[in-house]
């Protein structure tokens, strides 16, 4: 008498022996291992740079500018630990569904290439005409290439979201910003 078993057979797994690809395959399977690296990476990036960040501690109390680097690295080694081990224990990522995404469409390189002009064109107008109007001028133009065209009102919001921008950094976090020609006004 022989037993059989009622569970259907399935198909095989590759074995690097059956010449299915072996490690290669096991990596691939485990794509979010590469996440992982890179967040760990980064963990260490950040706490190296926090580790020999030149501050004196006299000057900022006890809670100073190292504290944040510190946090920030710890958590990215913890994220990346854990979304290891998920990955190690058979975790994997839902595939997108793309939401009101048509993958068939083309790349919006306009907007792309607006965002970028508005970037670089802030980045050069910080120091000769400070935060305050090139931040304006960075808010309104990331509105206008996202495919805003209220005129009358994007370049009012902009100004304001700039000027309470600069206020909050530059006096209430202590981070001086260029204030620029605006700096005896502001």
């Amino acid at each position: 008498m022989t037993t059989e078993s009622t569970e259907p057979a399935g198909p095989a797994e590759p074995t690097a022996a059956s010449g299915g690809g072996g490690a290669r395959a096991w990596l691939r399977e485990r794509s979010e291992l590469g996440v992982c690296l890179l967040l760990f990476a980064l963990g260490v990036l950040v706490l190296t740079d926090a580790i020999t960040m030149d501050v004196d501690i006299a000057q900022r109390g006890p809670i100073g500018p190292r504290t944040v680097p510190f946090v920030v690295g710890a958590g990215l080694l913890l994220v990346g630990a854990l979304l290891a081990v998920d990955v190690l224990r058979g975790g994997r990522g839902e595939a997108e569904g793309g939401e009101d995404v048509d993958l068939d469409e083309p790349a919006d390189w306009r907007t792309v290439l607006l965002l970028t002009g508005v970037f670089l064109g802030a980045a050069a107008l910080i120091g000769p005409l400070g935060f305050p109007i090139a931040g304006a001028l960075l808010f309104w133009g990331a509105a206008y290439a996202l495919g805003s065209r209220h005129y009358d009102r994007d370049p009012l919001i902009a100004a304001g979201l700039s000027l309470f921008t600069y206020f909050v950094f530059d006096n209430l976090l202590g981070v001086p910003l260029p204030g620029g020609p605006l700096m005896g006004v502001l």
